[in-house]
C-alpha cells in the first residue's frame, strides 16, 4: 500500500515506505528516509540526513535533525526535543552533525529532551520531561533532570523488572537467567555476635583468583554494564544494599542484595549491571580469574551476537 500523505504536508523525500502516514503540516526534506508503516503526526519536521526505520511513531511537534537515526519500532512522544549542537551560536554551523541513535523498540516520553551525540539503547524508556545527557543502556528506565536510571524493563515483556529481595533457600536457587543462581547466606548467631559464611564448591564453584570491593558509589551511578568471556563471579553485599541486573540475552532478573543476606553467582557470558547503591554500600566480588581487559564485552549488541554464536 502506498504511503498516505496529507494535502497540507510538505514532503520532498522520495523515500517514504509503504503504508506510512504523513499527517498535516509536516515538513520532510528531500534527503530523509522514512521506513514502512510509520506514523508521522502533525507538525513534525525531518531534516535531510535522517533515517527513520519501519514501524516508528513520531507524535506531534517533534523535530528530527541531521545525524539522527531512529531504528524500527521506536515511539517518540509529543514535543520531545532532539538538540543538535552542544555549543550553539547564531550563524555558526557544525561541519559534521553529531550522531544520535535511538535503538529499536525504545520509547521517548512527551517533552523529553535528548542532547546530541547520544545513543538510547533498545527497549529503553525515557520518562516524560526527562533531560537525557548521557547514553542510556538497553532496557533502562530513566527519568528526571538530568535523567537517572530508576529501573529496567524485562526482555520478553515491556514491564518493569521486579527485584528479588530475599530467599530462604540455603541451597543454590536457579533463576530464569541461564546458569545464574542465588542462595541465602548462612549465619551463626550467639551472644558473642554474628558469623556468616560461604563455602567453596558448595556455593562458589570456582577457584578464587581475585577479590575486589566496590564502595563510595553515588546512588545515581551505574556500575558493571559488561559481560565476561571466561571469568565467573560471585557477589555479596557486605554493607548497605545494591541492586544487580543479570541478563543472558533472552531473560533478565533483578536482585536486591542486602548486607550479608544473599549471594549471587554470575557465570561467564552473562551481562551484569549494578545500580541503586545505598550510601554505605560495600559490594564484594570474588572472581575466577585475574584482571584481563580482553575478557570484557562492553557493548550489549556484541554480547548478544556472541551469545547467539555460543548457544
Amino acid at each position: 500500500m502506498k504511503p498516505l500523505i496529507h494535502t497540507t504536508a510538505l514532503v520532498n523525500s522520495k523515500h517514504i515506505g509503504d503504508n506510512s502516514k504523513i499527517w498535516a503540516f509536516c515538513n520532510i526534506l528531500g534527503g530523509a528516509t522514512i521506513g514502512k508503516n510509520c506514523n508521522i503526526c502533525d507538525h513534525v519536521f525531518i531534516e535531510n540526513n535522517v533515517t527513520v526505520d519501519d514501524n516508528v511513531t513520531v507524535k506531534c511537534g517533534v523535530q528530527l535533525w541531521d545525524g539522527i537515526t531512529i531504528e524500527h519500532d521506536v515511539f517518540i512522544g509529543p514535543n520531545a526535543t532532539f538538540a543538535n549542537d552542544k555549543f550553539p551560536r547564531s550563524k555558526h554551523y557544525q561541519t559534521e552533525p553529531l550522531k544520535t541513535v535511538v535503538k529499536h523498540n525504545a520509547s521517548i516520553g512527551a517533552n523529553a529532551t535528548i542532547l546530541p551525540g547520544i545513543t538510547i539503547g533498545e527497549y529503553a524508556m525515557i520518562g516524560a520531561g526527562a533531560v537525557v545527557t548521557k547514553n542510556v543502556p538497553p532496557y533502562a528506565i530513566v527519568v528526571g533532570n538530568p535523567a537517572r536510571i530508576t529501573g529496567y524493563v524485562t526482555t520478553s515483556k515491556n514491564k518493569k523488572l521486579k527485584s528479588i529481595t530475599t530467599t530462604n533457600d540455603t541451597k543454590p536457587k536457579k533463576l530464569s537467567v541461564k546458569n545464574v543462581w542465588i542462595h541465602k547466606i548462612q549465619k551463626a548467631t550467639d551472644i558473642r555476635g554474628d558469623l556468616s559464611y560461604v563455602e567453596y564448591q558448595k556455593y562458589i564453584p570456582f577457584h578464587i583468583k581475585r577479590v575486589f570491593f566496590v564502595y563510595h558509589v553515588p546512588g545515581q551511578e551505574i556500575r558493571g554494564e559488561h559481560a565476561h568471556k571466561k571469568c565467573q563471579q560471585y557477589l555479596i553485599c557486605l554493607k548497605g544494599s545494591v541492586n544487580v541486573i543479570v541478563d543472558d540475552g533472552k531473560h533478565r532478573e533483578e536482585i536486591e542484595l542486602k548486607a550479608m543476606d544473599m549471594g549471587v553467582y554470575i557465570p561467564q557470558m552473562t551481562w551484569g549491571t549494578q545500580y541503586k547503591y545505598s550510601e554505605d554500600a560495600i559490594l564484594a566480588v570474588f572472581a575466577s580469574d585475574t584482571y584481563s581487559a580482553s575478557d570484557y564485552i562492553r557493548n550489549y549488541q556484541d554480547f548478544q551476537k556472541l551469545r547467539k554464536t555460543n548457544i
